[in-house]
Order: structure tokens, then sequence, then C-alpha cells
């Protein structure tokens, strides 16, 4: 017998992947989403799966909404990926990414507190100082908040962990490093690989902001959903912080010769936010592979490959 899911941000790019890993494997879900950053049309393969049993345009910031979702459904597990995502955005405007990454995963705990459901919260890599290690970054790496994003992220993650300790709520923070994929946006608000691909069969410029010398650990997305998945149905992770990414880093340069093949067609542009900029990304997986069993199945190369196809097919920009 499937188990009641609630997913936030089930409609985005991550939580499209989330909710497809959790039907595949006979889960009931729930997904709530306000569609501000994620789309409906993520969903359309599901929507007549059995086990979807409610797609809901609402906010996380409705009190009213989530005691409703809740008395009625008697969730095992809350996947929270419902954020706001994007750092130039936090910048200019702190309240609304405060108000949802941290108030709003404030109004999710205590939903969950009420009924013991487990929160498996999404956080980010975001949230580290730079690397300085080949080892890479473990989970007691020096944080360092950025941004605004990676404050109310780091405001919330300390909320998820005091339910745990506070009150034996089962509670996990998960820190995946940079995801792309398919069902990824091409445009402003996409990741670089997404960006990179489209440019190039556009035959457009890529452009890179800043010198390209920073480096990036990415982790492509159905790795990422097995990952986020995995974590809430292991009572090993129960109170911990979880990283999962590579365990490759490669500069945006690198990567844009990767993507283009010809230097000429990349330029360097100023950069928007430097001094949000994290100069080395690179993930160290153990701790996830200890306790979770997991660790990455597909290769730079093939992501990259799979995801080409999907934007070749016509995926959605």
């Amino acid at each position: 017998m499937g188990q009641n899911i609630l997913l936030t941000g089930g409609a985005g790019f991550i939580g499209r992947w989330v909710a497809k890993h959790l039907l595949d494997v006979g889960h009931n879900l729930w997904i709530l989403d306000d569609l501000s950053n994620g789309r409906e049309s993520n969903l359309i393969e599901f929507q007549k799966h059995p086990n979807l049993k409610a797609f809901i345009r609402g906010t996380i910031l409705d009190e009213k909404l989530l005691t409703s979702l809740f008395t009625e459904n008697n969730f095992s597990v809350c996947y929270h990926l419902g954020a706001s995502i994007n750092v130039q955005d936090s910048i200019d405007d702190p309240r609304t990414t405060f108000n949802n990454d941290t108030v709003g995963t404030f109004y999710i705990l205590e939903q969950c507190k009420k009924f013991n459901t487990k929160v498996v919260f999404m956080s980010t890599c975001m949230v580290y100082d730079q690397c300085s290690s080949e080892s890479g970054i473990d989970e007691m790496h020096p944080i360092k908040p950025a941004s605004p994003y990676a404050g109310a992220k780091i405001g919330a993650e300390n909320m998820v962990l005091s339910y745990y300790h506070a009150y034996g709520l089962p509670t996990v923070v998960i820190r995946p490093f940079n995801t792309y994929g398919p069902f990824q946006k091409t445009g402003g608000e996409g990741g670089v690989v997404a960006i990179f691909i489209k440019n190039e069969l556009d035959e457009e410029v890529l452009n890179i902001y800043g010198e390209g010398t920073q480096t990036r650990d990415l982790l492509y997305v159905e790795d990422c959903a097995r990952f986020v998945v995995s974590a809430g149905f292991t009572d090993a992770v129960n109170g911990e912080i979880i990283n999962a990414g590579l365990g490759r880093d490669i500069s945006v340069n690198d990567l844009a010769l990767l993507i283009v093949k010809d230097s000429s067609k990349i330029r360097h542009v100023k950069h928007i936010h430097p001094q949000s900029e994290i100069q080395k990304l690179l993930c160290n997986s153990a701790k996830a592979k200890e306790l979770l069993d997991w660790e990455p199945e597909f290769s730079l190369e093939d992501g990259i490959s799979r995801t080409r196809e999907w934007i070749v097919k016509g995926g959605l920009a």
C-alpha cells in the first residue's frame, strides 16, 4: 500500500521528477504549488495517474489551506521543495524570499508537528562557503549566507532541525548541488546547462558571468530525485543534513566549451551579483552513500546529452 505524501513545489523542475519517482513506486501524491516558479505543464503526463490525488494551486503561506490539507489526508511524509530559488531576486527583494523560504517552512513544520508527518526539507549548496579542498564540501563545511536566498534557507534549516530536537519530529535537511536536466527552464531563470544548450542550438553566443573560472558540481536531475525520495523513507537520516552531488566539479568556461565546442561562441559579461558568487563548489556525498546507499548514476556527459535531446525535441523554454 502506498503512503499519502504531500509534495510542495511539485510543479517545479526538480519537483516534477520527485513527483514522477513517487508515483512510479506507488505512493498517493498531493502536489501543492503556487506556480510562481513551477509550471502546471510539467505535470501533464501525470494528470490521469490514479495515484495523483490532487494538484492544488496555492501557497505554503496560506495556513488555512495547509490546515485543511493536513487534517483531511493523514500525510506520512512532506517533501518540502516549494521556495523562492533565484539568488538575484533575493538580493532585489529579500522580503519575498524570506517569507516563502523561512516563514513558509515554519507553517509547514507546524502542520507536520500536529500529525507527526516526516519533513524532507530541500535546502541548497548555496549555503556553503567556497571549497578549498579536493576532497570536496561535506556537511561539516563552513556555511556563508552570501545572499538573502542562502540566509533564508539557513534560517529554515535551523527551524527544521529544531523540530527534530525539540519535538522528536522526524526531519531531514537535504542539500543537493547544482541540479540540471530535462524540464529545467532554458530562459533567464533556468540553470546554466539548459541555457547554454539552448543558446548553442539556437546558434547564439553563450554568455558567462565574470571570468568563468568558478566551478560547479552538476548533478543530473534523475539522480537528484532518487536522493530526495530516499531521504523520506530512511530513518537513519532523521535530524541530519545530507549533501548530494556528482563529486566532480567543472569550471563554467569548461562547461561552455563542452557544450558549444567553439571558444569564439563564448563571451564573458559583467557579473550581476559577484558578491554572492561561490568560486568553487565540489560535493562530498560520502554521508549520502553511508546513510542512504545513494550515489549518482549519470555522468556529466551523459546528463548533458539527455538534456540536449529533450531540448531538441521541443523542451519547454
